[in-house]
């Protein structure tokens, strides 16, 4: 169980740390576009979804459906975390220039703060839960 609950915190940072580059990378092209007319921003749509995967698997429906055939379709199924992709999403609802353009470089330099700061905590994390291993052979 140890060696279990290592292997998917480890893999859950590893996953994050992807998001974030390709968060990172969005963000670098949403501002490198802040002037260009009808240019719609992008964000990467991650964490949410993992949550939901991690959810799903601790949680079971109060009624199960019996299934009698293997072509049945189950009423419920959990969701793997690993499977859950990293997606880029256009933001068509905001607005910010009168030229058709959505970015604000100004939030859109924050966002880039708050995802290096995410980045290397979950960096250290990771650093973190190997150095506990390395206490551990010793």
């Amino acid at each position: 169980m140890i060696s279990s609950t290592f292997d998917k915190t480890v893999d859950l940072l590893h996953r994050a740390m992807d998001a974030s580059l390709v968060r990172r990378d969005v963000i670098a092209n949403n501002i490198a576009n802040a002037n260009v007319p009808n240019f719609k921003r992008s964000m990467v749509n991650f964490e949410s979804e993992l949550k939901r995967a991690l959810e799903s698997e601790g949680r079971r429906p109060p009624l199960e459906l019996n299934l009698t055939d293997p072509r049945h379709i189950p009423g419920w199924r959990p969701r793997d975390y690993r499977d859950v992709e990293v997606r880029r999403v256009l933001d068509y609802t905001s607005a910010y220039n009168n030229n058709g353009n959505n970015v604000d470089p100004e939030q859109e330099l924050m966002l880039a703060l708050e995802n290096q700061m995410t980045y290397t905590l979950l960096a250290q994390s990771a650093a973190f839960e190997f150095g506990q291993i390395s206490r551990v052979l010793r």
